[in-house]
């Protein structure tokens, strides 16, 4: 005698593999993912679970100053602009940069009559979060390596190696150089999902900290690679997590399940796993 399996018998299967793709990579095939474990923060149970959230102060400042990544390369750049303006614009006790780059030649000349006023904000944009950067821009867009002498670096493949994005400690590395108090988390595979979590919701529930993940897209069933954007807020009733996404022309915002999400960060990049960034101010 034979049993068959009820039709609504759901099996889901998480598959991550262990790749060398850096943050903001556009390559890859979504996988399938069921139950609800991904949902839309504009549809109307991801509307209901926004309204219910009790960890959610960090939102509304994340939303206030959020901006689209400007290239395919610059999740880290938007993420790290957005986090440095939440918690220092209006703040006077901090001198933001101006963005000369803003203006191109062409305007400079009706304003170049006022020596006393400039049309610019002091706020941190994706061009000059890189002042403090000990990474650079050219790196970040791809410029190959070189050793201590000068010599292009070659890979396996026989081509120069780039390294293009930010890996997790380098992404770190700039917070840190813009005076934050930054706390790098990576997530090893030792790591219970319960540690990490109640890390992460910790900070959700307090104001002026924020929390930056890094994580592969693919895990999430969306096309790419490696990526960073912040957390806006958790919803404990469906356990899941606010992903604020930086790139709107590839994904929305989503709400992630929290052992999905987790999952997508316990997953290697060029030299470990990659994970998420706690951050608050410091002292410059």
């Amino acid at each position: 005698m034979f049993i068959t399996l009820k039709k609504y018998t759901r099996v889901t299967i998480y598959i991550v593999i262990a790749v060398t793709l850096n943050a903001c990579t556009t390559t890859g095939t979504a996988q399938k993912i069921t139950d609800q474990a991904i949902v839309s923060w504009g549809a109307d149970e991801g509307i209901k679970r926004l309204e219910e959230s009790q960890y959610k102060v960090d939102f509304f400042k994340l939303a206030n100053h959020f901006e689209s990544q400007n290239n395919k390369l610059f999740c880290g750049p938007a993420s790290a602009t957005i986090v440095l303006n939440a918690l220092r614009v209006r703040n006077s006790a901090i001198s933001l940069p101006e963005d000369k780059s803003l203006l191109n030649d062409s305007d400079q000349k009706f304003i170049a009559a006022s020596k006393k006023w400039s049309p610019l904000f002091q706020r941190y944009t994706q061009n000059n979060i890189f002042i403090k950067s000990p990474k650079s821009r050219a790196l970040v867009l791809g410029e190959v390596l070189h050793d201590a002498k000068g010599t292009v670096l070659i890979g396996s493949n026989g081509k120069a190696k780039k390294d293009r994005g930010f890996q997790l400690r380098q992404f770190g590395a700039l917070f840190t150089a813009h005076g934050l108090s930054t706390q790098i988390v990576v997530v090893q595979q030792s790591m219970s999902d319960q540690e990490i979590k109640a890390e992460l919701i910790a900070n959700l529930r307090t104001a002026d900290d924020y929390v930056i993940i890094n994580y592969k897209r693919k895990v999430l069933n969306q096309l790419g690679g490696g990526h960073l954007s912040p957390l806006g807020a958790y919803h404990k009733e469906s356990d899941s997590f606010l992903v604020m996404d930086v790139t709107p022309n590839k994904a929305d915002w989503v709400w992630v399940k929290s052992e999905l999400l987790i999952s997508a960060m316990r997953t290697f990049d060029t030299v470990e796993n990659r994970g998420y960034l706690l951050l608050s101010e410091g002292i410059e």
